[in-house]
């Protein structure tokens, strides 16, 4: 632990756009969890192509 704080650490998928799924499953959490815990968030780049799509697209949608 970091101090008194118990450590969390959490992604979320390079989509581009923000989607409810994003603000509701992660985003209003984060926030929230922010007094309780020391938090670490990134990009997931390996879990957006988990799922077939075209690539191209993925670099784009990470810078973003």
């Amino acid at each position: 632990m970091l101090g008194d704080k118990k450590v969390l650490f959490s992604g979320m998928q390079a989509t581009g756009n923000l989607t409810l799924g994003n603000y509701l499953g992660a985003l209003k959490n984060w926030v929230r969890l922010s007094d309780e815990y020391e938090c670490f968030y990134s990009v997931v780049d390996m879990h957006s192509i988990t799922v077939r799509q075209d690539p191209s697209p993925i670099w784009v949608n990470c810078r973003e």
